[in-house]
């Protein structure tokens, strides 16, 4: 769960553009815009890098834009993502423990084991200026 920038290509059309990440396999989509193909860039590559994250997949990488070619109708730019927003906006479910909290936080803390328990009595601790 992170911050992600990579590289892709965006190609012209004619009627909009496509966009490839060569870095991320089986992630492309397109846009009727540069500006709508940069949007659905970064909901793809943040829903693709989500799933690998997910599946416990190796994230690659990015490749330097310097190093890829394209053809004069296409151009090469950096397209950034962040999983953990990611999460926030679309995984809204709460999981039931002595609390309830957002599932994708849920998720964040068991991969770092935090003690729910600990953890709420020091949030406790501090909202309530007993410490």
């Amino acid at each position: 769960m992170a911050k992600y920038v990579y590289p892709a290509i965006f190609a012209d059309e004619g009627n909009g553009y496509s966009v490839a990440f060569p870095d991320i396999k089986g992630c492309s989509t397109c846009g009727d815009s540069m500006a709508e193909a940069i949007e659905m860039a970064e909901d793809a590559m943040c829903l693709m890098l989500y799933h690998m994250e997910e599946n416990d997949e190796v994230i690659l990488p990015p490749s330097d834009c310097r190093s890829i070619k394209t053809d004069e109708k296409s151009i090469v730019s950096l397209v950034a993502c962040d999983t953990v927003e990611y999460r926030k906006f679309y995984d809204k479910k709460s999981i039931k423990k002595t609390l309830t909290i957002p599932n994708w936080l849920n998720t964040l803390a068991e991969r770092k084991n935090v003690n729910f328990s600990a953890t709420l009595q020091e949030a406790l601790i501090q909202k309530l200026e007993l410490a």
